[in-house]
Protein backbone atom coordinates (compact mmCIF):
# COMPACT_ATOMS: atom_id res chain seq x y z
CA UNK A 1 0.00 0.00 0.00
CA UNK A 2 1.36 3.34 -1.05
CA UNK A 3 1.03 6.40 1.18
CA UNK A 4 0.57 9.82 -0.42
CA UNK A 5 3.44 12.15 0.47
CA UNK A 6 2.72 15.86 0.38
CA UNK A 7 5.11 18.07 -1.50
CA UNK A 8 4.50 21.77 -1.08
CA UNK A 9 6.51 24.42 -2.87
CA UNK A 10 6.13 27.88 -1.40
CA UNK A 11 5.81 30.71 -3.87
CA UNK A 12 8.39 33.47 -3.62
CA UNK A 13 7.38 36.08 -1.04
CA UNK A 14 7.36 39.43 -2.78
CA UNK A 15 7.26 42.98 -1.42
CA UNK A 16 3.60 43.75 -0.78
CA UNK A 17 3.77 47.25 -2.23
CA UNK A 18 4.85 46.16 -5.69
CA UNK A 19 3.20 44.09 -8.40
CA UNK A 20 5.55 41.64 -10.08
CA UNK A 21 5.35 39.42 -13.14
CA UNK A 22 6.56 36.63 -10.83
CA UNK A 23 3.35 36.93 -8.83
CA UNK A 24 0.64 37.11 -11.48
CA UNK A 25 -2.90 37.18 -10.07
CA UNK A 26 -4.86 33.97 -10.00
CA UNK A 27 -7.13 33.78 -13.05
CA UNK A 28 -9.38 31.44 -14.99
CA UNK A 29 -7.47 28.81 -16.93
CA UNK A 30 -7.49 29.75 -20.64
CA UNK A 31 -7.83 26.09 -21.74
CA UNK A 32 -10.63 25.29 -19.30
CA UNK A 33 -12.14 28.31 -17.49
CA UNK A 34 -14.00 26.05 -15.06
CA UNK A 35 -10.65 25.87 -13.24
CA UNK A 36 -7.98 28.35 -12.12
CA UNK A 37 -4.49 29.11 -13.39
CA UNK A 38 -2.07 30.21 -10.68
CA UNK A 39 1.73 30.39 -10.62
CA UNK A 40 1.67 28.85 -14.09
CA UNK A 41 -0.22 25.73 -12.99
CA UNK A 42 -3.80 24.45 -13.26
CA UNK A 43 -5.30 24.99 -9.80
CA UNK A 44 -8.23 24.07 -7.62
CA UNK A 45 -8.74 25.77 -4.27
CA UNK A 46 -9.39 23.68 -1.15
CA UNK A 47 -9.54 25.17 2.32
CA UNK A 48 -10.73 24.65 5.88
CA UNK A 49 -10.43 28.04 7.48
CA UNK A 50 -11.17 30.20 10.50
CA UNK A 51 -14.29 32.35 10.73
CA UNK A 52 -12.98 35.19 8.53
CA UNK A 53 -11.58 37.49 11.24
CA UNK A 54 -7.82 37.04 10.74
CA UNK A 55 -7.12 40.73 10.12
CA UNK A 56 -9.79 42.60 12.09
CA UNK A 57 -8.97 40.54 15.21
CA UNK A 58 -5.56 41.58 16.53
CA UNK A 59 -5.78 38.81 19.12
CA UNK A 60 -5.60 36.20 16.35
CA UNK A 61 -2.13 34.92 15.37
CA UNK A 62 -2.60 34.71 11.62
CA UNK A 63 1.00 33.63 11.00
CA UNK A 64 0.54 30.39 12.92
CA UNK A 65 -2.87 29.92 11.31
CA UNK A 66 -1.57 30.33 7.74
CA UNK A 67 1.41 28.10 8.46
CA UNK A 68 -1.03 25.44 9.67
CA UNK A 69 -3.05 25.75 6.46
CA UNK A 70 0.09 25.33 4.36
CA UNK A 71 1.33 22.34 6.36
CA UNK A 72 -2.09 20.70 5.98
CA UNK A 73 -1.74 20.98 2.19
CA UNK A 74 -4.60 23.49 1.84
CA UNK A 75 -4.51 26.62 -0.27
CA UNK A 76 -7.44 28.96 0.38
CA UNK A 77 -9.14 30.98 3.14
CA UNK A 78 -11.86 33.63 3.35
CA UNK A 79 -11.31 37.10 4.81
CA UNK A 80 -13.87 39.72 5.85
CA UNK A 81 -12.39 43.20 5.53
CA UNK A 82 -14.34 45.24 8.10
CA UNK A 83 -17.69 46.48 6.79
CA UNK A 84 -19.29 43.60 8.71
CA UNK A 85 -18.30 42.33 12.15
CA UNK A 86 -19.98 40.27 14.86
CA UNK A 87 -20.19 40.42 18.62
CA UNK A 88 -19.43 37.56 21.02
CA UNK A 89 -22.25 35.03 21.11
CA UNK A 90 -23.64 35.71 17.64
CA UNK A 91 -24.82 32.50 15.90
CA UNK A 92 -23.96 30.49 19.01
CA UNK A 93 -20.23 30.64 18.27
CA UNK A 94 -17.86 30.64 21.23
CA UNK A 95 -14.41 32.21 20.62
CA UNK A 96 -15.61 33.71 17.33
CA UNK A 97 -12.65 35.22 15.45
CA UNK A 98 -15.04 37.60 13.68
CA UNK A 99 -16.11 39.01 17.07
CA UNK A 100 -12.93 40.47 18.61
CA UNK A 101 -12.74 42.02 22.03
CA UNK A 102 -12.92 45.82 22.19
CA UNK A 103 -9.13 46.13 22.53
CA UNK A 104 -8.45 43.72 19.64
CA UNK A 105 -10.87 45.17 17.07
CA UNK A 106 -9.07 46.79 14.11
CA UNK A 107 -11.03 48.25 11.19
CA UNK A 108 -10.13 50.26 8.08
CA UNK A 109 -11.40 53.50 9.62
CA UNK A 110 -9.79 55.50 12.41
CA UNK A 111 -11.52 55.96 15.71
CA UNK A 112 -12.72 59.48 16.43
CA UNK A 113 -12.45 61.30 19.75
CA UNK A 114 -16.16 60.73 20.44
CA UNK A 115 -17.32 57.82 22.55
CA UNK A 116 -20.35 55.73 21.69
CA UNK A 117 -19.43 52.80 19.43
CA UNK A 118 -22.00 50.06 20.00
CA UNK A 119 -19.39 47.45 20.97
CA UNK A 120 -17.29 49.78 23.11
CA UNK A 121 -14.77 52.56 22.58
CA UNK A 122 -15.00 55.59 20.36
CA UNK A 123 -17.01 55.99 17.18
CA UNK A 124 -15.35 55.77 13.77
CA UNK A 125 -14.42 58.58 11.37
CA UNK A 126 -15.22 57.29 7.88
CA UNK A 127 -13.14 60.06 6.31
CA UNK A 128 -9.91 58.83 7.89
CA UNK A 129 -8.12 55.52 7.31
CA UNK A 130 -6.41 53.57 10.07
CA UNK A 131 -3.05 52.75 8.49
CA UNK A 132 -2.43 50.13 11.18
CA UNK A 133 -5.25 48.14 9.62
CA UNK A 134 -3.78 48.29 6.12
CA UNK A 135 -0.33 47.37 7.42
CA UNK A 136 -1.82 44.28 9.11
CA UNK A 137 -3.88 43.47 5.99
CA UNK A 138 -0.81 43.52 3.74
CA UNK A 139 1.27 41.57 6.23
CA UNK A 140 -1.49 38.95 6.29
CA UNK A 141 -1.52 38.76 2.48
CA UNK A 142 2.28 38.41 2.39
CA UNK A 143 2.17 35.59 4.93
CA UNK A 144 -0.65 33.89 3.00
CA UNK A 145 1.43 34.11 -0.19
CA UNK A 146 4.44 32.66 1.62
CA UNK A 147 2.33 29.65 2.68
CA UNK A 148 0.70 29.10 -0.72
CA UNK A 149 -2.72 30.36 0.39
CA UNK A 150 -5.12 32.17 -1.96
CA UNK A 151 -7.43 34.58 -0.10
CA UNK A 152 -11.06 35.32 -0.86
CA UNK A 153 -11.23 39.03 0.03
CA UNK A 154 -14.85 39.53 1.02
CA UNK A 155 -15.84 43.20 0.98
CA UNK A 156 -19.39 43.14 2.40
CA UNK A 157 -21.90 40.84 4.08
CA UNK A 158 -25.56 40.77 4.91
CA UNK A 159 -26.20 42.11 8.40
CA UNK A 160 -28.70 39.42 9.47
CA UNK A 161 -30.72 40.23 12.60
CA UNK A 162 -28.38 42.48 14.56
CA UNK A 163 -25.16 43.07 12.62
CA UNK A 164 -26.15 46.50 11.35
CA UNK A 165 -26.34 47.69 14.97
CA UNK A 166 -22.54 47.53 15.24
CA UNK A 167 -21.45 48.29 11.69
CA UNK A 168 -19.17 51.35 11.42
CA UNK A 169 -21.37 52.47 8.51
CA UNK A 170 -24.38 52.75 10.81
CA UNK A 171 -24.94 56.39 11.76
CA UNK A 172 -24.87 55.44 15.47
CA UNK A 173 -21.27 54.25 15.15
CA UNK A 174 -19.60 57.03 13.17
CA UNK A 175 -19.26 60.83 13.38
CA UNK A 176 -19.99 61.40 9.67
CA UNK A 177 -23.77 61.62 9.87
CA UNK A 178 -24.45 58.71 7.54
CA UNK A 179 -28.13 58.33 6.72
CA UNK A 180 -30.26 56.49 9.25
CA UNK A 181 -31.51 53.46 7.30
CA UNK A 182 -32.63 49.91 8.00
CA UNK A 183 -30.26 46.97 7.73
CA UNK A 184 -32.23 45.73 4.72
CA UNK A 185 -31.25 48.82 2.71
CA UNK A 186 -27.57 48.96 3.69
CA UNK A 187 -26.31 46.97 0.70
CA UNK A 188 -28.62 48.45 -1.91
CA UNK A 189 -28.59 51.60 -4.04
CA UNK A 190 -31.23 52.99 -1.67
CA UNK A 191 -28.78 53.53 1.20
CA UNK A 192 -28.40 57.31 0.86
CA UNK A 193 -24.96 58.81 1.50
CA UNK A 194 -23.64 55.45 2.73
CA UNK A 195 -23.08 54.46 -0.90
CA UNK A 196 -20.32 57.04 -1.29
CA UNK A 197 -18.54 55.72 1.80
CA UNK A 198 -18.87 52.15 0.51
CA UNK A 199 -17.31 53.18 -2.79
CA UNK A 200 -14.45 54.95 -1.04
CA UNK A 201 -13.81 51.83 1.09
CA UNK A 202 -13.86 49.48 -1.91
CA UNK A 203 -11.50 51.61 -3.97
CA UNK A 204 -9.09 51.94 -1.04
CA UNK A 205 -8.87 48.17 -0.54
CA UNK A 206 -8.53 47.58 -4.29
CA UNK A 207 -5.56 49.98 -4.44
CA UNK A 208 -3.90 48.64 -1.30
CA UNK A 209 -4.05 45.01 -2.47
CA UNK A 210 -3.21 45.47 -6.14
CA UNK A 211 0.37 44.26 -5.76
CA UNK A 212 -0.71 40.80 -4.60
CA UNK A 213 -1.59 37.92 -6.87
CA UNK A 214 -2.87 35.46 -4.25
CA UNK A 215 -6.47 36.63 -3.96
CA UNK A 216 -9.78 37.33 -5.64
CA UNK A 217 -12.56 39.67 -4.51
CA UNK A 218 -16.00 38.59 -3.37
CA UNK A 219 -18.63 41.34 -3.44
CA UNK A 220 -20.90 40.22 -0.60
CA UNK A 221 -21.38 37.28 1.69
CA UNK A 222 -24.90 35.81 1.67
CA UNK A 223 -26.80 38.75 0.12
CA UNK A 224 -29.91 36.56 -0.02
CA UNK A 225 -30.05 36.40 3.79
CA UNK A 226 -31.62 39.84 4.03
CA UNK A 227 -32.53 40.73 0.44
CA UNK A 228 -34.67 38.16 -1.38
CA UNK A 229 -37.43 38.22 -3.96
CA UNK A 230 -38.20 34.49 -4.18
CA UNK A 231 -38.12 31.75 -1.59
CA UNK A 232 -38.79 28.15 -2.57
CA UNK A 233 -40.01 26.22 0.46
CA UNK A 234 -39.63 22.48 0.82
CA UNK A 235 -40.72 20.81 4.05
CA UNK A 236 -37.88 18.30 4.01
CA UNK A 237 -36.39 19.07 7.42
CA UNK A 238 -39.51 19.18 9.60
CA UNK A 239 -39.43 22.66 11.09
CA UNK A 240 -40.49 25.08 8.34
CA UNK A 241 -38.27 27.72 9.96
CA UNK A 242 -35.14 25.62 9.35
CA UNK A 243 -33.02 27.46 6.77
CA UNK A 244 -32.34 24.17 4.98
CA UNK A 245 -35.96 24.18 3.80
CA UNK A 246 -35.48 27.41 1.86
CA UNK A 247 -33.92 28.12 -1.50
CA UNK A 248 -33.42 31.86 -1.18
CA UNK A 249 -32.98 33.94 -4.33
CA UNK A 250 -31.42 37.36 -3.99
CA UNK A 251 -33.51 40.43 -4.79
CA UNK A 252 -33.04 42.54 -7.90
CA UNK A 253 -32.13 45.61 -5.86
CA UNK A 254 -29.34 43.61 -4.21
CA UNK A 255 -28.12 42.46 -7.61
CA UNK A 256 -28.15 46.05 -8.86
CA UNK A 257 -25.98 47.12 -5.92
CA UNK A 258 -23.60 44.15 -6.36
CA UNK A 259 -23.11 45.11 -10.01
CA UNK A 260 -22.26 48.61 -8.88
CA UNK A 261 -19.61 47.30 -6.45
CA UNK A 262 -18.12 44.99 -9.09
CA UNK A 263 -18.03 48.02 -11.40
CA UNK A 264 -16.06 50.01 -8.80
CA UNK A 265 -13.51 47.19 -8.59
CA UNK A 266 -13.24 46.96 -12.37
CA UNK A 267 -12.93 50.72 -12.77
CA UNK A 268 -10.30 51.14 -10.05
CA UNK A 269 -8.20 48.26 -11.36
CA UNK A 270 -8.37 49.84 -14.80
CA UNK A 271 -5.96 52.45 -13.41
CA UNK A 272 -3.67 49.84 -11.81
CA UNK A 273 -1.17 47.22 -13.07
CA UNK A 274 -2.98 44.05 -11.90
CA UNK A 275 -6.46 42.74 -12.63
CA UNK A 276 -8.13 40.33 -10.22
CA UNK A 277 -11.06 37.95 -10.40
CA UNK A 278 -14.38 38.93 -8.84
CA UNK A 279 -16.78 36.47 -7.19
CA UNK A 280 -20.49 36.69 -6.49
CA UNK A 281 -22.17 34.60 -3.78
CA UNK A 282 -25.33 33.36 -5.52
CA UNK A 283 -27.39 31.32 -3.04
CA UNK A 284 -27.52 28.40 -0.67
CA UNK A 285 -27.64 24.86 -2.10
CA UNK A 286 -28.09 25.43 -5.84
CA UNK A 287 -29.58 27.77 -8.41
CA UNK A 288 -29.26 28.17 -12.20
CA UNK A 289 -27.79 31.67 -12.54
CA UNK A 290 -29.72 34.10 -14.74
CA UNK A 291 -28.43 37.30 -16.35
CA UNK A 292 -24.88 36.95 -14.97
CA UNK A 293 -22.79 40.08 -14.46
CA UNK A 294 -19.97 39.97 -17.08
CA UNK A 295 -17.53 41.24 -14.43
CA UNK A 296 -18.03 38.06 -12.37
CA UNK A 297 -15.66 35.12 -12.94
CA UNK A 298 -16.38 32.99 -9.86
CA UNK A 299 -19.93 32.01 -8.89
CA UNK A 300 -19.95 30.86 -5.26
CA UNK A 301 -22.59 28.91 -3.34
CA UNK A 302 -22.98 27.95 0.32
CA UNK A 303 -23.95 24.41 1.47
CA UNK A 304 -23.86 23.54 -2.21
CA UNK A 305 -25.17 20.43 -3.95
CA UNK A 306 -23.18 18.84 -6.80
CA UNK A 307 -26.03 19.72 -9.19
CA UNK A 308 -25.02 23.38 -8.75
CA UNK A 309 -22.10 22.77 -11.11
CA UNK A 310 -24.23 21.08 -13.76
CA UNK A 311 -26.85 23.85 -13.63
CA UNK A 312 -24.23 26.53 -14.22
CA UNK A 313 -21.59 24.78 -16.33
CA UNK A 314 -22.80 26.76 -19.35
CA UNK A 315 -21.33 29.93 -17.82
CA UNK A 316 -17.78 28.69 -18.58
CA UNK A 317 -16.61 30.16 -15.29
CA UNK A 318 -15.52 28.73 -11.95
CA UNK A 319 -18.31 27.34 -9.76
CA UNK A 320 -17.35 27.37 -6.08
CA UNK A 321 -18.58 26.04 -2.74
CA UNK A 322 -17.02 28.59 -0.40
CA UNK A 323 -18.78 27.90 2.90
CA UNK A 324 -20.13 24.83 4.58
CA UNK A 325 -21.25 24.12 8.14
CA UNK A 326 -24.50 23.80 10.12
CA UNK A 327 -24.34 20.02 9.60
CA UNK A 328 -22.91 18.74 12.87
CA UNK A 329 -19.31 17.96 13.81
CA UNK A 330 -18.76 14.70 11.95
CA UNK A 331 -15.77 14.81 9.58
CA UNK A 332 -17.39 12.41 7.14
CA UNK A 333 -20.16 14.90 6.29
CA UNK A 334 -17.78 17.61 5.13
CA UNK A 335 -15.27 15.27 3.49
CA UNK A 336 -18.02 13.84 1.34
CA UNK A 337 -19.33 17.32 0.49
CA UNK A 338 -15.87 18.28 -0.77
CA UNK A 339 -15.35 15.17 -2.88
CA UNK A 340 -18.87 15.32 -4.35
CA UNK A 341 -18.59 18.96 -5.35
CA UNK A 342 -15.12 18.88 -6.88
CA UNK A 343 -15.83 15.60 -8.64
CA UNK A 344 -18.95 17.20 -10.13
CA UNK A 345 -16.70 19.79 -11.80
CA UNK A 346 -16.39 22.52 -9.17
CA UNK A 347 -13.04 24.23 -8.65
CA UNK A 348 -13.30 25.65 -5.12
CA UNK A 349 -14.26 24.23 -1.74
CA UNK A 350 -13.90 25.89 1.66
CA UNK A 351 -14.90 24.53 5.05
CA UNK A 352 -15.77 26.86 7.92
CA UNK A 353 -13.45 25.29 10.51
CA UNK A 354 -14.28 26.11 14.13
CA UNK A 355 -11.23 24.31 15.51
CA UNK A 356 -9.41 27.58 14.79
CA UNK A 357 -9.81 30.41 17.33
CA UNK A 358 -7.71 33.02 19.09
CA UNK A 359 -5.25 30.98 21.14
CA UNK A 360 -5.99 27.91 19.00
CA UNK A 361 -4.42 28.98 15.71
CA UNK A 362 -3.06 25.49 15.02
CA UNK A 363 -6.64 24.24 14.69
CA UNK A 364 -6.40 21.65 17.46
CA UNK A 365 -9.39 22.76 19.56
CA UNK A 366 -12.13 20.23 18.84
CA UNK A 367 -14.02 21.14 22.02
CA UNK A 368 -15.45 24.23 20.32
CA UNK A 369 -19.06 25.33 20.63
CA UNK A 370 -20.31 26.32 17.18
CA UNK A 371 -22.84 25.26 14.51
CA UNK A 372 -20.43 23.21 12.43
CA UNK A 373 -17.27 21.14 12.42
CA UNK A 374 -13.53 21.17 11.89
CA UNK A 375 -10.56 19.11 13.05
CA UNK A 376 -6.92 18.33 12.20
CA UNK A 377 -8.02 14.96 10.84
CA UNK A 378 -10.56 16.56 8.52
CA UNK A 379 -7.97 19.01 7.18
CA UNK A 380 -5.63 16.09 6.52
CA UNK A 381 -8.40 14.45 4.48
CA UNK A 382 -8.99 17.68 2.55
CA UNK A 383 -5.25 17.79 1.90
CA UNK A 384 -5.42 14.27 0.45
CA UNK A 385 -8.22 15.42 -1.85
CA UNK A 386 -6.19 18.43 -2.98
CA UNK A 387 -3.09 16.31 -3.57
CA UNK A 388 -5.09 13.73 -5.52
CA UNK A 389 -6.38 16.39 -7.92
CA UNK A 390 -2.94 17.95 -8.29
CA UNK A 391 -1.62 14.59 -9.52
CA UNK A 392 -4.26 14.50 -12.30
CA UNK A 393 -4.24 16.32 -15.62
CA UNK A 394 -7.62 17.68 -14.56
CA UNK A 395 -7.55 20.69 -16.85
CA UNK A 396 -8.57 18.27 -19.62
CA UNK A 397 -11.47 16.92 -17.57
CA UNK A 398 -15.18 17.61 -17.81
CA UNK A 399 -18.06 16.23 -15.74
CA UNK A 400 -18.97 12.80 -17.09
CA UNK A 401 -22.51 11.63 -16.35
CA UNK A 402 -22.37 8.75 -18.84
CA UNK A 403 -19.36 6.67 -17.78
CA UNK A 404 -21.15 5.05 -14.81
CA UNK A 405 -23.89 2.77 -16.13
CA UNK A 406 -24.81 1.43 -12.68
CA UNK A 407 -23.27 1.44 -9.21
CA UNK A 408 -25.28 -0.75 -6.82
CA UNK A 409 -24.54 0.22 -3.23
CA UNK A 410 -22.61 3.38 -4.09
CA UNK A 411 -23.33 7.01 -5.02
CA UNK A 412 -20.94 8.32 -7.68
CA UNK A 413 -19.60 11.48 -9.28
CA UNK A 414 -17.26 11.32 -12.27
CA UNK A 415 -14.89 13.40 -14.37
CA UNK A 416 -13.03 12.41 -17.54
CA UNK A 417 -11.19 13.59 -20.62
CA UNK A 418 -13.58 11.38 -22.60
CA UNK A 419 -11.08 8.99 -24.13
CA UNK A 420 -7.95 8.38 -21.98
CA UNK A 421 -8.80 8.79 -18.31
CA UNK A 422 -11.87 8.59 -16.10
CA UNK A 423 -11.93 9.34 -12.38
CA UNK A 424 -14.93 8.20 -10.32
CA UNK A 425 -15.68 8.99 -6.68
CA UNK A 426 -17.81 6.45 -4.81
CA UNK A 427 -19.63 6.90 -1.52
CA UNK A 428 -19.90 3.22 -0.69
CA UNK A 429 -23.10 2.49 1.19
CA UNK A 430 -23.11 -1.32 1.23
CA UNK A 431 -20.57 -3.55 2.96
CA UNK A 432 -20.86 -6.33 0.38
CA UNK A 433 -18.76 -5.65 -2.75
CA UNK A 434 -20.73 -5.03 -5.94
CA UNK A 435 -19.85 -4.59 -9.57
CA UNK A 436 -19.47 -1.10 -10.98
CA UNK A 437 -20.78 -1.14 -14.55
CA UNK A 438 -19.07 1.34 -16.87
CA UNK A 439 -19.65 2.76 -20.32
CA UNK A 440 -16.16 2.59 -21.83
CA UNK A 441 -14.88 2.10 -25.37
CA UNK A 442 -13.70 -1.40 -26.20
CA UNK A 443 -10.15 -1.83 -24.91
CA UNK A 444 -7.92 -2.67 -21.97
CA UNK A 445 -7.73 -0.52 -18.85
CA UNK A 446 -5.75 -0.01 -15.67
CA UNK A 447 -7.83 0.64 -12.52
CA UNK A 448 -6.32 2.25 -9.43
CA UNK A 449 -8.48 2.35 -6.30
CA UNK A 450 -7.60 4.89 -3.57
CA UNK A 451 -8.89 5.23 -0.02
CA UNK A 452 -9.86 8.92 0.26
CA UNK A 453 -9.49 8.93 4.07
CA UNK A 454 -5.85 7.79 4.16
CA UNK A 455 -4.68 8.50 0.62
CA UNK A 456 -3.39 4.94 0.30
CA UNK A 457 -3.78 2.75 -2.75
CA UNK A 458 -6.29 -0.01 -2.05
CA UNK A 459 -5.79 -1.99 -5.21
CA UNK A 460 -4.44 -1.77 -8.76
CA UNK A 461 -5.78 -4.08 -11.47
CA UNK A 462 -6.40 -4.40 -15.18
CA UNK A 463 -9.77 -5.07 -16.80
CA UNK A 464 -11.63 -4.94 -20.08
CA UNK A 465 -14.74 -2.96 -20.90
CA UNK A 466 -17.88 -3.67 -18.93
CA UNK A 467 -17.70 -3.98 -15.16
CA UNK A 468 -15.28 -4.03 -12.26
CA UNK A 469 -15.82 -5.17 -8.65
CA UNK A 470 -15.80 -2.44 -6.02
CA UNK A 471 -13.30 -3.33 -3.24
CA UNK A 472 -14.90 -4.35 0.02
CA UNK A 473 -15.41 -1.90 2.88
CA UNK A 474 -17.58 1.12 3.64
CA UNK A 475 -14.90 3.77 3.29
CA UNK A 476 -15.25 6.26 0.43
CA UNK A 477 -13.10 5.42 -2.57
CA UNK A 478 -11.94 7.04 -5.78
CA UNK A 479 -11.21 5.05 -8.92
CA UNK A 480 -8.82 6.19 -11.66
CA UNK A 481 -9.33 4.35 -14.96
CA UNK A 482 -6.63 4.76 -17.62
CA UNK A 483 -6.32 3.31 -21.11
CA UNK A 484 -3.54 0.73 -21.52
CA UNK A 485 -1.96 1.14 -24.93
Amino acid sequence: MKKIIFSLVWPLMLPFTLFSQANQPIKLHPQNPHYFLYNGKPTILVGSGEHYGSVINQGFDYKTYLQTMGKDGLNTTRLFTGAYIEKPGDFGIKNNTLAPSEKDLLLPWKRSDQSGFELGGNKFDLDKWDENYFTRLKQFMTEADHNGVVVEVNLFSSYYQHGWEYSPLNTKNNINKTDDISAALANTLLNGNILAYQEKYVRKIVKELNGFGNFYFEVQNEPYAIQKDTVILRNEYGDVKDFRNFLEIVSQRSNDWQRKVAGWIKDEEGKLPAKHLISQNISNFHYPVTNPDPNISVFNFHYAFPKTVDENYYLNKVIGFNETGFAGKSDITYRRQAWRFLMAGGALFNMLDYSFASGAETGQDTSFKAPGGGSPELRQQFGILKHYFDALDFIKFRPDQQVVKSSPGAITEALSDGHQQWVIYLEHLAMKPYSLSLNLPKGKYKATWTNVITGTTIKTETFGTGSITIPQGLMDKVLLVSVIR
